[in-house]
């Protein structure tokens, strides 16, 4: 039987190295920026423009108009629902009230017609904007210690299940970390910025990440039960191999489906998908090369000290 388990060494240097190359990213995005990533006008003061044109227009033309006023990297989403037919969104750094009414007759004679009334401004204030970080923390702290408690309550029948626990958590903030690094290098070279989709995108990847674990954990609470007195890595390292394929059809399928969104979904939705899709491969290897090797690790380790 192959022993999966065996290569803990050679996963555990493959996450540290990806995790060190986003921490450096961080660090160079720090000394440049004062900030470890690009904050995007959801995490900072800024202003808000949901407008509706007459007739249909392009993203990279509502662009250039905010460009042509210091806009560098404006956030444009299409907006769907009733009545919303070539509706807009867009975010930029903070305006004046006059920038805003300049920035609107611009749209109106360089893009196409407003739809009279169709138009809203809203800025958002420094305070506000500090109150949306601390909340995106202050999830993922409370999403880590519920997904302790949880694991721990449901493997409390196996010996130890602080362990099992702890593991599931470590494996989810290594993913959190390579999507940090991720975003991290991607804003240095191309200029992404960390927005509320990546915060949905963060939460999404630490579930899946969760379910793919819970499975390998489960499988080995069942072996044990079957096979009480085989070695604690052997048994482990079956119940990887017999989960693994379950694991791998399920990430695959969901990353089929984000290849295509990413290949040809639009522009507004691309750092999203790319985000999602790094986490979700980084949740893949961290259940299956992270989590479970970390717990056999630790109850070797704690058998050899009694």
């Amino acid at each position: 039987m192959f022993n999966f388990v065996q290569r803990r060494r050679i996963y555990f240097l493959v996450s540290a190295t990806i995790i060190g190359v986003g921490l450096v990213a961080m660090i160079i995005s720090t000394v440049r920026t004062g900030l470890p990533f690009l904050i995007g006008v959801d995490f900072q003061s800024g202003t808000r423009f949901e407008v509706q044109f007459m007739e249909a227009v392009n993203e990279n033309e509502i662009r250039e108009v905010f460009n042509d006023f210091g806009v560098a990297n404006p956030s444009v989403t299409s907006l769907a629902g009733e009545n919303l037919e070539n509706a807009w969104q867009i975010r930029s750094e903070s305006l004046t009230p006059e920038e805003t009414n300049d920035v609107q007759a611009a749209l109106s004679e360089r893009v196409a017609p407003l739809v009279p009334g169709a138009t809203r401004v809203e800025s958002v204030s420094a305070s506000i904007a500090a109150e949306v970080t601390r909340a995106a923390f202050v999830a993922v702290l409370v999403s880590a210690i519920i997904v302790l408690f949880y694991i721990m309550f449901v493997f409390r029948q196996m010996p130890h299940p602080f362990r099992y626990g702890a593991s599931a958590v470590i494996a989810m903030l290594h993913d959190i970390l390579i999507i940090f690094g991720f975003i991290a290098v991607t804003g240095l070279l191309l200029g992404w910025e960390v927005d509320a989709l990546f915060l949905t995108a963060a939460l999404t990847v630490a579930g899946f990440s969760l379910q793919d674990t819970i499975v390998v954990f489960d499988r080995i609470r069942e072996n044990t039960r079957r096979y009480p007195l085989e070695d604690y890595e052997m048994l482990v390292n079956r119940s990887v191999l017999e989960t693994i394929h379950r694991s791998l059809a399920t990430q695959l399928n969901a990353m089929f489906v984000l290849s295509a969104i990413l290949l040809f979904g639009g522009a507004s939705i691309r750092h999203f998908i790319a985000v999602l899709f790094i986490g979700l491969l980084s949740g893949t290897y961290s259940s299956l090369c992270n989590a479970v090797p970390l717990l056999v690790t630790w109850e070797k380790r704690a058998a050899e000290v009694a």
